[in-house]
This record gives structure tokens, C-alpha cells and sequence, in this order.
């Protein structure tokens, strides 16, 4: 890994910034086996009582089978390959928290999105730790406190970069990923969490 010179982004300290965690190669390599190799799909959730397919494909990856509910549905992991498992081990030990399973997002250009929100389902337990990494186009990520009603931050997550999302954060923030016209270009997001059987 490289530079992992870290830059705490928020005034509470809840997250922490790592610009060139991997290589540029190692960025393109794991990216286009992601691309290849991931069974993506469009899975549909529940907004205001109708259902909406999400706006990206996603894919739910663990160490074994893990149950997460949002939105209404249940998304159960199937487990991961051996590279993932790998890189959850190394996240885990930097982030201190031992990761048993990833979501992965894939943007397949500007158009595709993320809602503000707050990654605080109860499976993920009070103070949730997640570790995302990025690969691909260079995308906005957008901050406000929890209850407000405007944008109060915004960091472009570089390809190859980590972003860690400490204790506390889902309960005072909430992040999204809005759409951006003129990107072309697919970006992939890896959220590395634990969740906490019940």
C-alpha cells in the first residue's frame, strides 16, 4: 500500500481520508476483476410504500451468510472470494474492527446515485466502523449533520482511495453520492462492515 498519510475531514474527527491507499495499478487490477467477476444485480427497495429499483447495481459479499434489511427488503450475502477476504483482513487491522462482510456498489456512470443516509441498521450494532474503499471514476462525497437540510461538506473520492468512517458518524451524519452529468466513467465502492448476529 501507499501513502497512507491520513486526513481527519470532520470537525468531530468521525472520519478519516487515505488519497492513494492502493497503487494506481493495483487500483486498475482490482477494479477489472470486480467488473468481470461480480454477479451484479438491481435489486428493488421500498420508498414511501412502492417499489423502486436502486439507481446502481450492487452486490452483498461475506464470510459466510449475513442477513441485512433496508428499505424494506432483506439482502442476504454470499461468500466472498479469497482476494476480498484478504483485503477485509488488512482493513480490519487498520480500522480495528473486524469486518465480516462488504457491500459493493457499482455507479456504471453520473447518472447512477446514493440518497442521503445513515448506515445505522441494527445489524451493523450502535457504533458501526466502515471501512470504504474506492476504485474508478472520481466521485463527490457529500456530507450533512443528521436533521439538517443542506450539503455542509464534500470530498472527491480518488480511485484507490480509502475512506474510514469511525464510531459515531452514522448517528451524527448523513453521506451521499449525488449524480454527476458529465462522469462517464463506472466508479465501484467497497463498504466493509461487521454485522453483529443477532
Amino acid at each position: 500500500m501507499s501513502d497512507l498519510f491520513g486526513q481527519t475531514m470532520l470537525p468531530d474527527g468521525s472520519m478519516e481520508y487515505f488519497p492513494h491507499w492502493l497503487s494506481r495499478g493495483n487500483s486498475d487490477k482490482l477494479l477489472s476483476r470486480l467488473l468481470s467477476d461480480i454477479a451484479w444485480q438491481q435489486p428493488s427497495i421500498t420508498i414511501y410504500g412502492k417499489r423502486h429499483p436502486i439507481p446502481r447495481l450492487q452486490a452483498w459479499m461475506g464470510d459466510r451468510p449475513h442477513t441485512y434489511r433496508y428499505s424494506g427488503t432483506d439482502f442476504t450475502s454470499v461468500t466472498w472470494p479469497d482476494y476480498l477476504a484478504s483485503l477485509a483482513k488488512e482493513l480490519s487491522q487498520i480500522a480495528g474492527v473486524e469486518f465480516n462482510s462488504v457491500l459493493l456498489n457499482l455507479y456504471r456512470n453520473g447518472q447512477d446515485s446514493m440518497g442521503w443516509h445513515s448506515d445505522d441498521e441494527p445489524e451493523l450494532g450502535e457504533t458501526p466502523v466502515i471501512a470504504s474503499l474506492s476504485l474508478g471514476a472520481e466521485r463527490d462525497f457529500t456530507l450533512r449533520p443528521s436533521g439538517a437540510t443542506r450539503q455542509a461538506h464534500s470530498l472527491p473520492l480518488q480511485h484507490g482511495s480509502l475512506l474510514i468512517m469511525k464510531a459515531g458518524m452514522q448517528s451524527d451524519w448523513q453521506h451521499a453520492l449525488p449524480r454527476r452529468a458529465r462522469v462517464s466513467e463506472p466508479r465501484i465502492n467497497l463498504t466493509f462492515r461487521k454485522i453483529i448476529a443477532a
